[in-house]
């Protein structure tokens, strides 16, 4: 957990979005999202010129190529570095005309940018967003732990419960449920209700922990970063959320991907993965009709807690283990 001078930047950040206007919570976190996002694009490319430059050859696929966009805005006036010495109005022009469609024109090329491709930009003044992006810009994150703990400070801001039963799960609890089924490298690990991703983060810093040559061997590094993690939501701005905080996190391309986990579409999964993380919705309101069939026929309910325990037991290969929090009614009650 993040204290002194560098968690008073951030309430500062936070605070700035209050003072400016914008009361909803998820909508400051959304928008710090994007931000952060616009700001990772550059310092990537950055690191790319820098070694470029170092080993005397081409900058192969950047990020930010020559030339102009379509509206004749030059790529190198969207960066990050380029664009937060603006003047407030010309910066507000920038990126709302070019920097969120820039995004879009992103969208297939990762899982992060992926959810990026509905991304619009709701900071209602040019001197809000300056704030915003000054105040980002003086946050130092330069190594992952920093990182992933300074978006995880401000995921537990979002003090409010969301709409559907969302409810970020305590980060003790979640600890507590990952040390007690020992996450391995080779592990398949799914979250159904995957919100802001924290049980697959939970994992995946487990494992570096328990495992330290997950990511110096080629193969498991490969696993680790592309096909270990996998999360479904079917809230855009969580999937948004979810998706920045594995980045954080330095998971390079986790499948984080939009899903009504009870609809038909489970069935592409059955028996894929070896272990399930998860605090499902069960207070939200059941699509009767979208859920999927067999569902339904094992057991006639609309209680969502039943039908997830279902659903994770279709889902868990032969062997495959679960550790999911329900409601004390599915153990104790009739």
């Amino acid at each position: 957990m993040i204290t002194g001078e560098l968690k008073n930047q951030v309430d500062k950040v936070w605070d700035t979005f209050w003072s400016g206007g914008i009361s909803n919570p998820l909508e400051v976190m959304e928008q710090i999202t994007y931000l952060l996002f616009i700001k990772a694009l550059d310092e990537e490319q950055i690191l790319a010129e820098n070694k470029a430059a170092r080993t005397e050859k081409e900058l192969k696929n950047p990020i930010y190529p020559a030339g102009k966009d379509s509206k004749g805005e030059p790529y190198e006036t969207l960066r990050w570095s380029r664009f937060k010495n603006l003047a407030p109005s010309e910066m507000y022009r920038i990126v709302d005309e070019h920097v969120f469609p820039f995004l879009h024109a992103k969208a297939e090329n990762t899982t992060h940018a992926k959810h990026m491709k509905d991304a619009r930009l709701t900071i209602p003044t040019p001197a809000l967003l300056q704030k915003a992006v000054d105040g980002l810009d003086a946050i130092q994150m330069k190594d992952r732990d920093t990182k992933g703990d300074v978006y995880e400070y401000m995921l537990s801001l979002i003090a409010t419960a969301g709409d559907n039963g969302q409810f970020r799960t305590p980060r003790h609890i979640i600890q507590l449920m990952t040390e007690m089924v020992e996450p391995g490298p080779t592990d398949i690990i799914c979250d159904p209700a995957s919100g802001t991703c924290g049980f697959l983060i939970a994992a995946s810093e487990n494992i570096r922990t328990r495992h330290p040559t997950v990511l110096s061997d080629k193969e498991k590094s490969k696993h680790f970063h592309t096909r270990m993690f996998n999360g479904f939501d079917f809230d855009n701005t969580m999937l948004r959320i979810g998706s920045m905080n594995m980045q954080l996190h330095g998971i390079e391309n986790p499948q984080i991907d939009y899903r009504d986990s009870l609809s038909e579409e489970y069935a592409l999964d059955a028996e894929t993965y070896s272990l399930i993380l998860a605090n499902p919705p069960f207070t939200g309101s059941l699509d009767y009709e979208g859920t999927a069939k067999d569902l339904l026929q094992t057991t006639k309910t609309k209680k969502t807690e039943l039908l997830f325990i279902l659903l994770f037991l279709r889902l868990l290969k032969p062997g495959g283990r679960a550790a999911i929090i329900v409601p004390d009614g599915v153990l104790f009650g009739s």
